[in-house]
């Protein structure tokens, strides 16, 4: 009897906290995310339609395609990389949604080793 009455408000605060999973909001639009490398903060803006990824870094531009596993996950693939590790796709799983933002993680396809950022929506693709 102790273990059912101890469950009761453990399932009670876990039903209390919804975590937003509002992808389809986010799977096109122009977006922005801001990182840090060393201490020197690094933007990347990149604009997403639907199959496509058109990433702008330190004045370079990119393009990848987009596979949707699901969604809220998807397959990043470079169409052009210019070297191996640019080969590698990556893995990318929105974890949380806002209006107007998302908490995401991100590997190479295969690996363990994860990271985590957060992305802003800055408008919608035309």
């Amino acid at each position: 009897m102790k273990k059912t009455i101890l469950l009761i408000p453990l399932l009670t605060v876990m039903s209390c906290y919804n975590v937003e999973h509002n992808c389809k909001d986010f799977k096109t639009g122009k977006f922005k995310f801001e990182y840090e490398v060393d201490g020197d903060k690094k933007t990347t803006v990149f604009e997403r339609k639907d199959s496509i990824e058109i990433e702008t870094f330190e004045g370079k531009t990119d393009t990848s395609s987009i596979r949707w596993v699901s969604d809220c996950e998807y397959i990043l693939q470079k169409i052009h990389p210019k070297n191996m590790a640019e080969k590698n796709a990556i893995s990318m799983k929105i974890l949380t949604t806002s209006k107007n933002s998302y908490t995401f993680e991100f590997g190479i396809v295969g690996s363990d080793k994860k990271q985590r950022g957060t992305v802003f929506k800055m408008a919608e693709s035309r």
